[in-house]
């Protein structure tokens, strides 16, 4: 679950020139049906953003004050190509459009890490004395985007950071594409899948000893790691999964981890942590820590606690003493289930029946036109596989066109495996430029449960977020905005699914689907708390390994991984190398995984105003106004103010950690 940071959300990034763009009904997704294609517009946009480069620093002093709205044409350029090409690099079956895509980027930054080299437009940069705060706040931004490319360092060290930029960009795709394009397959004979529902094993792929045949994708692993009877069976699949991206990926991931660190001391900063950090909201890596400090202290108990119940839970599934019962990492989402079930009488598989695919699509866009007075309709437009969607997204008020959403749902060979949203088109007011988002996700075709439809509609936050901006720089545009915020829109919905009236909207949408029981929807609601304490416990790991990464000594990635995934509760399991396959902290969310957390306070903050209706149109169109439209134009601690009326504070945070209904 996640905000797809490679490509487009770059805080200053290059393209063509300026120039009003018409307004269209919608946006119509380009064809690149062939990787020529796609290098062929690539090569196009490189040389127009030269020749760019070459006109835009011969501007006199006088004509300084033109150069952010002519930096923002760049910048929409750069989205008209290399934008969809970003979506495209997840989800086209073509290996070579995929690989063309990787090409295009790696050129691009190329070409971008010595524009931003340039002496002669931070020069004119420096002279632009901005019209209003929004002006302000761009220039300080792309001021900063130039001083983090090393434009006041010695030409040497110019050299040395770009060079590192790019290979920092290249292994980062790399890292990528090995899981990605990840063909392995783990096979079981029918008797060791007791547990697995028949609609997983229906149609599915046998191999020649009538074996069923298992990939990776999330469908398939989470259909035996929440249900299969047999640890064996579970452990298999557990292991194949944490072996994602392989060996090579953590010898790539040690790369990274120096890379970032000696591109931070050519800055004169010991970590990549403290260079990265001092362009967020919590300023430095110390701030970071204590808090990750504080949310330790609040879940290390309970998490010890949760642990006890699941072997408790495993004891008494196999007949036996709990002081003779051992909880392994791939027993604890099965019988995290398997408790659920018991305690709440609530089987996850049952909500699949009450949440089909597109039903669940359109739920979530009735939600939308609910909240924010927005409508989707859909398009015809050919795009890259039958699956593939796409929507026009219309203001119910005046009917004007805000943006346009592609949608794929179904996992395949060569796609990105987990959930994400790409928001690859920035609006812009000043052009007359409507946003465009891709959400991508792998769902179970049968239908979704309600943890599935949680995720959809955190990823459906994000795209809300991009295509409800309506800033006057796209380079400003919906989710451009400091990484420790930018998962806060998203994870404020994901509260919404466990709410009957709001999940009563599904039968406006589909008046045929069976509606989910109001009493389930509670039993729910009680059960995502148990076990909360093993998940929280788990995102802290995630967030100070990420820390301990970019940390000064840049540390080696697997067995630093040992020694803090070793003293936890459960401890570490040989063989296992979960950090080949964890993508955000090789890309985009690079000394950064800890804004999940830090968001999710801000998230708990912004669900208090809507505590009495999650409905009211009211608070939605304020919501939208106050926060979603504004983009990165405004600093978030600002947006947090102007929406709640207060400052923001972490109550609702640590009272959610510390709620419990078993």
């Amino acid at each position: 679950m996640t905000l797809r940071l490679s490509l487009s959300t770059l805080v200053l990034v290059a393209g063509t020139a300026l120039a009003a763009e018409p307004a269209t009904p919608s946006y119509v997704f380009p064809e690149f049906r062939t990787g020529a294609q796609a290098d062929a517009a690539c090569k196009t946009l490189i040389a127009s953003a030269r020749a760019d480069e070459k006109r835009l620093q011969a501007l006199p002093p006088d004509r300084a004050g033109t150069l952010l709205a002519e930096l923002d044409g760049m910048n929409r350029a750069y989205e008209d190509t290399v934008g969809p090409l970003s979506l495209l690099n997840a989800v086209h079956p073509d290996k070579a459009v995929r690989d063309a895509a990787d090409a295009c980027d790696l050129g691009y930054q190329t070409f971008r890490n010595g524009f931003l080299q340039n002496p002669k437009l931070y020069a004119l940069l420096k002279q632009v004395k901005p019209a209003d705060d929004i002006d302000a706040r761009l220039l300080r931004d792309t001021l900063d985007a130039f001083e983090d490319a090393g434009v006041a360092l010695t030409p040497a060290r110019q050299a040395r950071a770009k060079k590192v930029s790019t290979e920092i960009t290249r292994l980062g795709q790399l890292f990528d594409r090995r899981i990605r394009d990840d063909k392995t397959r783990v096979a079981f004979a029918p008797d060791e899948l007791d547990g697995v529902p028949a609609e997983a094993l229906k149609d599915r792929q046998r191999d020649a000893k009538g074996r069923y045949v298992f990939g990776l994708d999330y469908p398939s692993y989470d259909a035996i790691i929440e249900n299969a009877t047999l640890g064996a069976t579970r452990e298999r699949m557990w292991r194949a999964f944490q072996g994602l991206g392989g060996a090579a990926n953590l010898k790539t991931l040690q790369q990274l981890g120096q890379l970032r660190r000696e591109y931070a001391q050519l800055f004169g900063l010991a970590s990549y942590a403290d260079f990265s950090m001092r362009r967020r909201m919590a300023g430095n890596a110390a701030a970071v820590q204590a808090f990750l400090g504080t949310v330790k202290d609040a879940v290390a108990q309970r998490e010890v606690a949760d642990l006890g119940l699941l072997r408790e839970a495993k004891a008494r599934d196999l007949k036996q003493s709990v002081e003779a019962t051992t909880v392994n990492r791939w027993d604890v989402t099965y019988y995290t289930f398997r408790e659920r079930r018991n305690r709440f009488q609530l089987d996850a598989e049952e909500f699949r029946s009450y949440f089909p695919p597109q039903a669940s699509l359109d739920f979530v866009f009735r939600v939308a036109g609910q909240l924010f007075g927005v409508q989707f309709e859909a398009l015809k437009q050919p795009l890259w596989h039958a699956d593939a969607q796409s929507f026009e997204v219309r203001d119910v008020a005046s009917r004007k066109v805000l943006g346009t959403l592609f949608v794929d749902l179904y996992p395949r060979e060569g796609k990105y495996n987990h959930a994400a949203v790409w928001s690859f088109r920035n609006p812009s007011t000043l052009a007359g430029r409507t946003p465009a988002a891709g959400l991508v996700v792998n769902f179970n075709r049968k239908g979704l449960n309600i943890d599935e439809l949680e995720t959809l509609l955190h990823e459906f936050g994000h795209a809300m977020h991009g295509l409800l901006s309506n800033t006057r720089y796209a380079t400003q545009g919906g989710t451009n905005v400091q990484l420790d915020f930018v998962e806060a829109p998203s994870q404020m919905l994901e509260d919404w699914v466990y709410d009957a009236r709001v999940l009563a909207l599904f039968k406006e949408v589909c008046p045929t689907c069976k509606p989910a029981p109001d009493d389930l929807v509670a039993r729910a609601s009680k059960a995502r708390d148990f076990a909360k304490g093993i998940a929280v416990a788990r995102q802290h790991l995630y967030a100070s390994y990420d820390l301990a990464l970019y940390a000064k000594d840049a540390p080696e990635p697997m067995a630093t991984w040992q020694r803090m995934e070793g003293a936890t509760p459960l401890g570490h399991v040989k063989g296992s190398m979960f950090p080949a396959g964890f993508s955000h902290i090789a890309t985009g969310y690079a000394s950064g995984y800890y804004g999940y957390l830090w968001s999710l306070v801000l998230a708990e903050d912004l669900r208090t105003a809507f505590a009495a209706d999650k409905l009211s149109s009211e608070v939605g169109m304020r919501y939208r106004e106050q926060v979603l439209s504004q983009g990165g134009q405004v600093a978030p601690a600002q947006l947090m103010r102007n929406f709640l009326g207060r400052e923001t504070n972490s109550d609702a945070f640590f009272k959610s950690l510390n709620r419990h209904n078993d």
